[in-house]
Order: C-alpha cells, then sequence, then structure tokens
C-alpha cells in the first residue's frame, strides 16, 4: 500500500503514520439543540487539549421515520416519551449555527468537521467548507451517501461499529471508487456505553493491515482506560464523546466525559506518545548511572601477583559493571595479569595479556 494512504494533512494537521494522535471531541448533539452550550462545548475541548471537534449534522424528517422507536439507551436516557424523529427534531442545529460553530473553531484553532446523515447535509457541510468529513457508524451502508461524501474530495474518516469485515470493505471501495479521497478508519463498539470487554481493539490491526490506512478508536466506553489502550496499539485518532456535564438531559450525555475527564485523556494520550519511541531496543540515556550499579563484572576474587595465570578460582562475579562483563569469563580464563590486583578489584581487559 502507498505511503500516501498512510497519512494525510487536514487544516496543516498531519494523520497517521509518525504523526501525534489527532483527539476529537464528539460534541455531537450534546449541544441539546442549544447553539450555546454548543460554543461552550468547543470552549471546553480547546482548553482539555482536543484537535478538532465533531459535530452531528442532519434534517430530522430526512433521517428517521417519524414511527421509528427509540434505542433502548435513548429511552433510558431521555424516557419513553415521544419517537425518535420528535427527540431528534430537538436536537437539529440550523445551517447559521453551523456557520457560527465553524468561526469558533477556527478562532480556537480546531479542526471544525461534522458527520452528515443524508445527501443535502453534506452538501450543506460542502457550503460551509468543511475539510474533513465523518462517516457515523449507521451510514456505513448506505454506499449513495458515502459515494457523495467521496465526491467532494476531502478526507473522510469512517466509523465501522455494528459492521462486519465485508460491509467495510464495501464501504471502502465505495469510498475509493467515488473520488479515493484521504481515508481513516475508526473501530467502534456501538452501545452507549460500549462493555470493555466486548471492545475487541485488536481489529484495529486487522483494519490496518486489510485497508491500508490510517486507524483509530470511536469510544463509548466509559471512563478513559480503552482510549489509551487503543493508543498504546497505534491509533492514530482517538474520537470520545465530550458534555458539560453528564447528568444533562439527552441520549449521548452519560457515555461522555466531562471536560476534566477529557483533559485526563489527552495527557494520557501524549505520555503514551511520548513513550512509544522507536522500537529499537537499545539503553536509554537515563539508564547509564544504573547500568554501572546493577551490572556486574570480572573482578580479583583474591589479590593476584603480576603474571599470574587467571584461573576460575582467581575470578569472581560482583558489582559495579564497569569493568570487563561476566559474558566474557571463558576468554578471561588463561590470560596472565600484567600487574599486581588487589582482591575484589574490578578486572579490565588493559590488565590482562593478550593470548
Amino acid at each position: 500500500m502507498s505511503a500516501s494512504r498512510q497519512r494525510f494533512v487536514v487544516n496543516a494537521r498531519a494523520i497517521g503514520d509518525d504523526a501525534p494522535v489527532f483527539v476529537v471531541a464528539e460534541a455531537g448533539v450534546n449541544h441539546n439543540g442549544d447553539p450555546e452550550q454548543a460554543r461552550r462545548l468547543i470552549d471546553a475541548a480547546k482548553e482539555a487539549g482536543a484537535d478538532a471537534v465533531k459535530f452531528q449534522t442532519f434534517r430530522s424528517d430526512a433521517l428517521v421515520s417519524r414511527h421509528a422507536p427509540k434505542a433502548a439507551y435513548q429511552r433510558a436516557t431521555t424516557g419513553d416519551d415521544g419517537t425518535q424523529a420528535e427527540m431528534l427534531a430537538r436536537l437539529e442545529l440550523s445551517l447559521e449555527q453551523h456557520v457560527d460553530l465553524r468561526d469558533r473553531c477556527a478562532k480556537q484553532g480546531l479542526v471544525f468537521f461534522s458527520a452528515p446523515f443524508d445527501e443535502a447535509s453534506v452538501e450543506a457541510l460542502a457550503e460551509l467548507g468543511v475539510s474533513l468529513y465523518k462517516v457515523p457508524s449507521g451510514e456505513i451502508t448506505n454506499l449513495p451517501l458515502l459515494a457523495r461524501i467521496a465526491s467532494k474530495g476531502k478526507p473522510v474518516i469512517l466509523s465501522t461499529g455494528m459492521s462486519t469485515l465485508d460491509e467495510v470493505a464495501a464501504a471502502v471501495a465505495t469510498i475509493r471508487g467515488a473520488g479515493d479521497p484521504p481515508l481513516a478508519l475508526l473501530h467502534c463498539v456501538s452501545a452507549y456505553p460500549a462493555p470493555i470487554e466486548e471492545m475487541n481493539l485488536r481489529a484495529m490491526s486487522t483494519l490496518r493491515d486489510r485497508f491500508g490506512c490510517p486507524v483509530g478508536l470511536s469510544d463509548h466506553t466509559l471512563g478513559i482506560a480503552v482510549a489509551l489502550g487503543a493508543v498504546a496499539r497505534g491509533a492514530a485518532i482517538v474520537e470520545k464523546h465530550l458534555t458539560l456535564d453528564k447528568a444533562l438531559p439527552g441520549p449521548d450525555h452519560r457515555a461522555s466525559l466531562e471536560p476534566g475527564e477529557f483533559a485526563e485523556l489527552v495527557r494520557g494520550i501524549r505520555a503514551i506518545e511520548a513513550s512509544l519511541g522507536d522500537g529499537d531496543k537499545r539503553p536509554m540515556p537515563c539508564e547509564a548511572d544504573v547500568r554501572r550499579v546493577a551490572r556486574k563484572s570480572l573482578v580479583a576474587a583474591r589479590a593476584l601477583r603480576a603474571g599470574e595465570i587467571l584461573t576460575s578460582d582467581a575470578v569472581a562475579i560482583k558489582r559495579p559493571g564497569t569493568g570487563i562483563p561476566p559474558s566474557a569469563l571463558a576468554s578471561v580464563l588463561g590470560r596472565r595479569v600484567r600487574r599486581d590486583v588487589l582482591a575484589d578489584e574490578v578486572l579490565d581487559w588493559v590488565m590482562l595479556e593478550t593470548h
């Protein structure tokens, strides 16, 4: 797979191989339809250290049948009253409100992007000049929508919750066949919250190996442990819901992070990044002093006279590690010492005659 598929750039921000993890604060619908709350989510994302804020763009009448029931988690978080359509209608943001949020993100130095749920919303985001599109897990089999998104030529992040590998393959083929924009795949388990024991983070490696593009995690588990684990396993992108208060009414707040928790997530991600290194196994500079102290050397087991031949009873293995290493014992035995050596004195090569 070409290197160009492994890395791409959004607003001068590299995503993929050897780039810092792209941390996405998923504002989603946690604004509860209130544009001021949406602005506060952007500010909180900036303060927490996120790279981007992602919203959802939809028209409820185009997204869902008026008879569609709520999901169980939606009933648990918003009550049994009303339909899914009625709930979503209250969470829509207008195009003008999108403009305001886009501009606020720009002022904060954050990437603004959104997940469109219908083709008209794709066009609305194109009018806004978004630099990135998100495909939510529920739309992965909506191949006409994927083709429309891909035709815009902007990078695409595709979530793969609820999907088989064959469904992901069909989605990737559609995107690549409809414009082949830069693409990243997010492993995801679409439950709110998602049980940790079903997260299957190793699937990220499967996606990376099969499709040859950056991969990451859209995480709906409680807490930050799984997201950090994904970074340790090579996630290039981490997306996590952000809320101002988990107690707020709405479908996604309970499975979200509050600002302080999100900041802790970002700190953890950056710490893990710093710890990953280049994979070359070697002693590190910080180990030098301990290496001298904790390793052992060959030392004189007793006082030795110049010219004496070293035998096994004349050599001991003790700290420190500043002399001939124990691994060289066989090469030392049988040599003569050039000078008198004190008992317990560390042996080095200049003390010994060559064979």
